[in-house]
C-alpha cells in the first residue's frame, strides 16, 4: 500500500505501520531528519504538505493528514488567551480546505486528524477518539485508547525509543514529542483503511 503521511512530525502515527511504502512530508528540517532516522526506508519529503497534497494526492492507496493544532485547541483558547493573557490566533483554515478538497476529489481512503476545537468544527467530524477530531470517508467504530506514554511523560528520557529525538537539532523536543499521536491509533485506523472502501461520507 502506498501511504501519503503529511505534516509528519516524528511519525508517531507510523509507527506501528509495517509492509507499506510512506512518503512522509514534514516541513521543519530538523524534525524531517528525525523522522528519517526512525523510518529511514520511508521517503521523505522536506516541504509544504498542503501543496504537495494538491499536486499528488491521486498518487496514493491512503492518505494521513494531522495540520497543525495551536490555532484551533482549547487548551490555548481556554488556559492560554482567556486565562493568561495570550494574544488570540486566526485559526488556520488549511484544515478545512484539506477536508473538503479530499472530500471532492480523493479517490483512496483518507483521514484527516486534529484537536477539539474551542469552537463548532466548520465540517463535521466523522468520528472522535482520544478528544481528539477525525475527518475520514471511511468508518472508524469507536474504540477506547490508554494514553500514549508521548502524551503525559515529562521528560525526554522517559520516552523508550526516542534517543534520536534527544541527541536531534529540534529546539522543542517535548513538543515534538507531544505532537505524536498515539501509534495504537495510528495503526487501528490504518488496519480499516485497509479493509474498507471510501464510502463514509
Amino acid at each position: 500500500m502506498k501511504i501519503l503521511n503529511l505534516y509528519a512530525g516524528i511519525g508517531g502515527n507510523r509507527q506501528q505501520w509495517s509492509d507499506h511504502e510512506v512518503t512522509a512530508v514534514e516541513s521543519s528540517p530538523e524534525i524531517a531528519n528525525v523522522y528519517q532516522q526512525l523510518y529511514p526506508k520511508d521517503n521523505v519529503i522536506i516541504g509544504d504538505a498542503m501543496q504537495y497534497l494538491e499536486q499528488h494526492y491521486n498518487e496514493f492507496d491512503f492518505i494521513w493528514s494531522s495540520p497543525p493544532c495551536p490555532s484551533h485547541g482549547q487548551y490555548r483558547h481556554n488556559v492560554g488567551v482567556l486565562g493568561k493573557g495570550f494574544k488570540p490566533l486566526m485559526p488556520d483554515m488549511s484544515l478545512y480546505s484539506q477536508i473538503i478538497f479530499l472530500q471532492h476529489y480523493a479517490k483512496c481512503n483518507w483521514v484527516v486528524e486534529n484537536v477539539k476545537p474551542y469552537y463548532e468544527p466548520l465540517v463535521k467530524p466523522s468520528f472522535e477518539l482520544q478528544r481528539h477530531l477525525f475527518w475520514s470517508n471511511f468508518y472508524v467504530p469507536e474504540i477506547d485508547f490508554k494514553k500514549s506514554d508521548i502524551r503525559h511523560k515529562n521528560k525526554i528520557s522517559d520516552f523508550d525509543g526516542y534517543e534520536v529525538v534527544a541527541a536531534s537539532k529540534i529546539k522543542n523536543k517535548r513538543q515534538a514529542l507531544r505532537n505524536c499521536v498515539n501509534p495504537d491509533v495510528g495503526k487501528y485506523i490504518l488496519t480499516l483503511a485497509t479493509h474498507m472502501k471510501g464510502s463514509y461520507q
